[in-house]
């Protein structure tokens, strides 16, 4: 008589079996090693590239934030792959649960880095707040998101039998996934404020200012971001969903679901990041020096390189 899948406890199950049918696993199947290794390897590109290009424009404080969301990212689809053949293996869903809830805080910190140098270079006198604070509160309420979510998988990864504590450990992640969303709304409103401000002010954009705006590799850089962050937003919203129906809902058991709103998003948030890199495509991040915060453009960019060529 086969098994309700409903009656089974994973925790009890250490494999596949008749006793432990897939479905009763957390996650109901086999998680596809195709596609995570894939995405395994593409995160592991990603970083290396992040590394070379941080370190080639010298882009400190971004390529640590991408390098650590990507290296946790590899790390986490390796978990998944470890749980291709035993959809039941301990090691691998701790590991994944764990560094696939972080990795996409991490890109996020990467996306706050950015509106205090669009403040600098359009001006800063049509900021409500000083340019520096928006870095310090974005980065820091990412941080809350980040160990709310961190503490969150850690507890729920090793619960064990123990229900009340697991629902304590899912509560924190659901918590911080939260206060992730509220961040990017707050970020998103803040943009829009300061964007707003900027455009009804009477005076001109300065020479700089109109020489970036009208740079196509501005523009594009731009136009990556706005995706980044439609990505990013919409893999929260998911983990949400997913999370708040607790272990093995319908939604959380949907592969398809998972490597469409999940995987691809952080994906392709991770390779925008990445590869339309603000040191090719926004100068004034990469050129920023605290000692000199003035508006750099791409003909000043091209002077330095000259010189330092």
């Amino acid at each position: 008589m086969p098994v309700d899948p409903a009656h089974v406890n994973p925790l009890h199950c250490g494999r596949v079996s008749e006793a432990c049918p897939v479905e009763a696993s957390i996650y109901g199947y086999y998680p596809i090693l195709g596609w995570n290794a894939f995405f395994a390897a593409l995160f592991a590109v990603c970083f290396v590239a992040n590394l070379a290009l941080g370190l080639r424009y010298r882009t400190c404080t971004y390529m640590l934030a991408m390098s650590l969301a990507c290296l946790a990212g590899c790390i986490g689809y390796i978990g998944r792959c470890l749980m291709h053949n035993n959809p039941y293996n301990i090691t691998g869903f701790q590991i994944q649960i764990c560094c696939l809830t972080l990795s996409p805080a991490l890109n996020s910190a990467a996306i706050y880095l950015i509106l205090k140098h669009l403040v600098l270079q359009f001006g800063r006198e049509w900021s409500r707040i000083r340019p520096k604070y928006y870095t310090w509160a974005f980065i820091t309420a990412d941080f809350c998101a980040l160990v709310l979510q961190a503490a969150g998988g850690a507890i729920a990864a090793t619960a064990g039998d123990d229900d009340s504590f697991r629902d304590v450990g899912d509560h924190l992640m659901i918590a911080g996934i939260s206060w992730q969303v509220l961040t990017l709304l707050i970020f998103a409103v803040a943009t829009l404020d300061y964007l707003v401000r900027r455009y009804r002010a009477a005076q001109p954009l300065s020479p700089v200012a109109q020489s970036l705006l009208h740079n196509s590799r501005f523009r594009t850089f731009i136009i990556a971001l706005i995706v980044v962050y439609l990505a990013i937003f919409a893999r929260c919203v998911y983990r949400i969903a997913e999370m708040a129906g607790g272990w093995r809902n319908p939604i959380m058991q949907d592969q398809p679901l998972f490597i469409g709103t999940d995987s691809c998003m952080v994906g392709l948030a991770t390779i925008l990041q990445t590869f339309v890199h603000p040191g090719h495509f926004f100068p004034a991040l990469a050129m920023y020096r605290k000692t000199t915060p003035t508006p750099v453009s791409f003909d000043t960019e091209s002077s330095l390189e000259k010189t330092m060529g």
